[in-house]
């Protein structure tokens, strides 16, 4: 499929592994040009290494940044607008579970450091790259929420609601910067083969004392009952959504949420 992406820079954040570095894959076999990004250098070069090995035609760019430090991402910006000419589309894929457990005996703390990932990492990294977009008139701006958004879980109450806030944040961009030809669109996906959920998995394993895949098959029984594959997704189908959002097939989508979960929310609507 011809995405129309070919030439365009797209930078992903939290691009290293998972959901960013799938979308990566997809979008350099178009001929899109990739920027990604993360917090750890070394993470983010040996993306790289592997994508110029699966595509040796790609053209990457590996830059470490720290979307929790606003003055990182403007120079962030700042570089990409001095060797690239700026960004055409921005993927944010960065984010974490943050804090999670018992409502009562999360801190303040607790709360806005997963404040500080999960709500201003995307609104810094939206606030030092639109100017570009605006500047050429056109841009692609798609960020990753989740399931949580729309169905809460108990023991991630910051990470829903910062998930809910991203959804309400992309709406309200793309409505003041649609007419300017920045589309804004948001993913949420359910329970994927990421390293977060690999994390959350091998906790639950050693808490219950049974093997990864057993905690796996536990949590699908109890936890996601609406998830109708009785699987975790894989990044790669996420990343298909994410790459079509960004194709010039996706013009006419503006402010618009995508879930890919599986039937896991219950509701019709959301």
């Amino acid at each position: 499929m011809n995405l129309g992406v070919h030439n365009k820079k797209v930078l992903i954040t939290g691009g290293d592994s998972g959901i960013g570095y799938e979308t990566a894959k997809i979008l350099i076999d178009e001929g899109a040009t990739i920027i990604l990004s993360d917090l750890k250098q070394k993470d983010v070069e040996e993306a790289k290494e592997k994508l110029l090995a699966y595509n040796s035609d790609a053209k990457v760019y590996a830059r470490e940044c720290d979307l929790s430090d606003n003055v990182a991402v403007v120079q962030f910006a700042e570089w990409t607008k001095k060797e690239l000419g700026g960004i055409d589309i921005l993927v944010n894929s960065a984010g974490a579970r943050g804090a999670a457990g018992e409502f009562l005996d999360l801190t303040d703390e607790d709360w806005q450091n997963t404040i500080d990932i999960d709500l201003m990492g995307a609104v810094r990294v939206c606030r030092a790259f639109i100017p570009q977009m605006l500047a050429q008139k056109s841009g692609r701006i798609i960020l990753i929420a989740s399931e949580n958004a729309f169905q809460p879980y108990v023991d991630e109450s910051p990470y829903n609601a910062c998930k809910a806030a991203i959804i309400n944040l992309s709406k309200c961009l793309s409505r003041r910067y649609g007419e300017e030809g920045i589309a804004v669109n948001t993913v949420s996906p359910a329970f994927i083969e990421t390293p977060m959920t690999d994390a959350m998995m091998e906790d639950l394993a050693e808490e219950r004392d049974t093997s990864v895949k057993e905690a796996v098959e536990y949590f699908l029984d109890n936890e996601r009952p609406f998830l109708t594959a009785k699987r975790r997704g894989k990044p790669e189908e996420v990343a298909a959504v994410i790459s079509f959002l960004c194709s010039e097939q996706a013009s006419y989508i503006n402010g618009s949420n995508y879930r890919v979960d599986s039937g896991a929310v219950e509701s019709a609507f959301g």
